[in-house]
C-alpha cells in the first residue's frame, strides 16, 4: 500500500487572487483526503514558518496564486524550510510570474508572442497612451506586469480615446509597478497544460474557452457560475492541436518549469497562435481548466492531487554542504 502523506496546503496571502487560492485549497484538500492523505491549510501570512515546522508536513502543496505565492516568495521560504513542494522551483516561478521576463525567454525559444511596450509607474500615463499606439497600433492589451485571473486588463479597441487608454494604464499601475501593453491580436482563447508525471512530461487536451460573462476571458467568466464554456478536447484540426501541444511544451522547458503548467493562447481566424502566458500553479479547483484537461487525458482529480505530491516528495531535499573554515 503506498504511503499516506501528511500534505500543508498553502493558500491565501496578500493578493487580490487570494480567494481563488483558497477555493483551490478547498478542492486540493478534498482531492488529497479521498486519496488518502492527511491535510492541514496554512494561510500564507507571518505565521507560515512556524505552522509548517508545527505541522512537520511530509510534503508542501502551494496554491496561492498570483504576488508572493506563485512569483518565488513562497517557494524560497520552502527552501530555507527544506521542504519538498508540488511546482516550479523559485527561478522559474518569479520568471513565470513577470510576464516582460518570460518573454524574453519564450522568444528565445523561437515562441510566438505580441509585441509588447512597457509603461511604469512614475510615467506620465497620458503621454505613454500615445506612444503605445503609436509602437503597437490602435488595438492594444493592457495588463499588470505580473498577476492573473484578468484582474487589471482591460483591452483597448482601436476607437478608443488617448484619454481612455491613460485611464487603463493607470487601472493596471494601481497594481502593479509595470504595466505590460501587448498588440492586440483577435481570435479564439485557448489554454493547454503540462503534466510532469512518472518520469515523463506531457501535455494535456487543449481546451477552447468561449467566455460567456463577457467579451473575453475576464475574472467573472472565469469564476462566475456559468461565466464560460470550456470545450475540451478543443475542436481543432489535428494539426493545430499538435503545434498547440509543442508550444505548451516548448514554453514549460523554455522557463524551466517542473510538475505541472498551463499555457494560454489567442487562435487567429488563420490559425496563428499567440503565446500570451504560462501559469505555474494553476487554478485547481475540480472545475478548473487543468483538472479538467487531466481529467479528459484519465486523471481524475483525486489521482492528479495524489500524483503530484508524491512526485514532490520523492524529490531529493536541499542538501546542506560542509562549509569551509576560512583559512586564518
Amino acid at each position: 500500500m503506498s504511503k499516506q502523506l501528511r500534505v500543508a496546503v498553502v493558500a491565501g496571502g496578500p493578493s487580490p487572487e487570494a480567494e481563488v487560492s483558497r477555493s483551490s485549497a478547498t478542492g486540493i484538500r478534498a482531492a488529497l483526503e479521498r486519496a488518502g492523505h492527511t491535510t492541514r491549510r496554512i494561510e500564507l501570512d507571518a505565521t507560515l514558518p512556524s505552522e509548517l515546522v508545527a505541522y512537520g508536513p511530509d510534503v508542501v502543496f502551494p496554491i496561492a496564486h498570483g504576488p508572493v505565492g506563485e512569483d518565488g516568495g513562497l517557494q524560497g521560504a520552502l527552501e530555507v524550510l527544506n521542504l519538498p513542494y508540488v511546482g516550479a522551483g523559485v527561478l522559474a516561478s518569479s520568471v513565470a510570474a513577470y510576464k516582460p521576463t518570460a518573454k524574453v525567454l519564450f522568444r528565445a525559444a523561437c515562441l510566438p508572442v505580441a509585441d509588447e511596450r512597457l509603461v511604469r509607474r512614475g510615467e506620465s500615463t497620458a503621454e505613454a497612451a500615445i506612444a503605445v499606439r503609436e509602437q503597437l497600433g490602435p488595438a492594444v492589451v493592457v495588463k499588470p506586469a505580473s498577476g492573473g485571473s484578468g484582474l487589471g486588463v482591460t483591452l483597448v479597441d482601436a476607437d478608443w480615446t488617448a484619454v481612455q487608454v491613460a485611464t487603463a494604464l493607470d487601472e493596471a499601475l494601481e497594481s502593479d509597478a509595470v504595466a505590460l501593453c501587448e498588440r492586440r491580436h483577435l481570435g479564439k482563447e485557448l489554454t493547454c497544460g503540462v503534466l510532469e508525471r512518472n518520469g515523463k512530461v506531457i501535455a494535456l487536451p487543449a481546451t477552447l474557452i468561449l467566455p460567456r460573462a463577457a467579451g473575453w476571458y475576464d475574472f467573472e467568466s472565469r469564476y462566475a457560475p456559468g461565466g464560460s464554456e470550456h470545450q475540451c478536447p478543443a475542436p481543432l484540426a489535428d494539426d493545430v492541436t499538435a503545434e498547440v501541444q509543442a508550444m505548451a511544451l516548448a514554453a514549460h522547458r523554455a522557463l524551466g518549469v517542473r510538475d505541472m503548467s498551463r499555457a494560454d493562447f489567442v487562435l487567429g481566424d488563420d490559425n496563428s497562435l499567440t503565446l500570451l502566458e504560462i501559469n505555474t500553479l494553476p487554478g485547481m479547483t475540480e472545475t478548473s481548466l487543468f483538472p479538467e484537461a487531466a481529467a479528459v487525458a484519465g486523471y481524475d482529480f483525486p489521482d492528479l492531487c495524489d500524483g503530484l505530491v508524491r512526485q514532490a516528495a520523492e524529490r531529493a531535499c536541499r542538501s546542506v554542504p560542509l562549509a569551509p573554515k576560512l583559512p586564518k
